[in-house]
């Protein structure tokens, strides 16, 4: 198609650039093929299949992603994180975003949901987590399993377990050559040694209160199967093979931006894709999309709907003024 012709050479540009340079001009290039593929938009399936619209409610969560460096450099990333990155959430930024929470704290805000890059990494982490754990608030570690073996991070787990952290750990797979291809080679290996450990300190093991998901994103141009079906799988494969439990397994398919849409653009197979998700698009799933209730934080303190949104720097700002930053906000508990 010819609009995918447009966007494998926009990828070639994005390579030859550095995926982390994309420009305006670029998006809108991007953009524009997407539009050409003829995809009905998003506000048109809404409607079309009766879903409430996207309007904001009150923030239940508070997303930090603390920094875009990572020990992996995977395939799907669609925050372009790598062992090149040095984007770091620092401590002036990582205070405003706990003293934001403070205030939200006594109302609807329940959770402070970390991510990055490998957010265990940045030097705030810790500081983040024990400042939320001592507001009440619940804290998830979106976590890639290998980190917990980097030197220097001997003490993660049990620092984790003490602060009764929810891990939320990637694992693309149960078999080494699928998590390798995506992730690169000895990561399952390193993940497997990582899932031990956290099993050891009590994570996933039943009356520990001490909470393990996996999280499955598919390793190719297609989408996740039943979430049921491939659960009841992983936690009879890795308990055979490798003696470990784990709480619950959440399927989440590939966003087509960035590093996927890349992908996608090189293999010409983004039309493809497209069009698979909107054949594939679930309206109970619409209903409970994170922006209706999440405030996203970049690593330099910008605030978005959702960690998407922030790859795509689409911003949200306060009704008729131009804050975007938790710097000169007041308040998350209101949008």
């Amino acid at each position: 198609m010819e609009a995918d012709e447009e966007g494998k050479k926009l990828a070639q540009q994005l390579l030859a650039r550095g995926q982390a340079a994309m420009t305006r001009e670029e998006r809108r290039a991007r953009q524009r093929s997407l539009d050409s593929l003829g995809c009905p938009s998003f506000p048109a399936l809404l409607q079309e299949n009766n879903v409430s619209p996207m309007v904001r409610g009150t923030a239940k969560i508070l997303q930090l992603n603390i920094g875009l460096y990572c020990n992996q450099a995977c395939g799907h990333c669609h925050v372009e994180s790598s062992p090149l990155r040095t984007e770091m959430m620092d401590r002036a930024t990582a205070e405003r975003c706990l003293h934001l929470a403070r205030e939200a704290s006594g109302g609807a805000l329940s959770t402070l949901d970390i991510t990055g890059g490998a957010p265990e990494l940045n030097s705030q982490f810790r500081y983040l987590v024990s400042g939320a754990r001592v507001m009440g608030l619940e804290v998830i570690d979106r976590c890639n399993l290998t980190v917990l073996l980097e030197p220097g991070q001997e003490d993660l787990v049990p620092f984790l377990a003490n602060e009764g952290v929810r891990i939320v750990a990637s694992l693309p797979c149960y078999t080494i050559e699928n998590v390798d291809e995506q992730r690169g080679r000895g990561v399952f290996e390193r993940s497997i040694q990582g899932l031990k450990m956290l099993n050891a300190a009590g994570y996933g093991k039943e009356g520990s209160g001490l909470i393990l998901d996996l999280v499955y994103n598919p390793n190719g141009i297609f989408l996740a199967p039943p979430q049921a079906k491939l659960q009841e799988a992983y936690k009879q494969e890795l308990q055979d093979l490798f003696g470990i439990s784990f709480n619950s397994l959440f399927c989440l398919n590939n966003m087509p931006i960035k590093r996927y849409a890349d992908y996608l653009l090189r293999q010409g197979k983004l039309g493809e894709y497209l069009e698979l998700l909107v054949n594939s698009f679930n309206p109970a799933a619409a209903e409970g999309v994170m922006c209706r209730d999440t405030v996203n934080v970049s690593w330099d303190g910008r605030v978005y709907d959702c960690d998407f949104n922030q790859q795509l720097e689409m911003g949200i700002r306060l009704p008729g003024k131009p804050a975007n930053s938790v710097a000169e906000r007041s308040t998350i508990a209101r949008q």
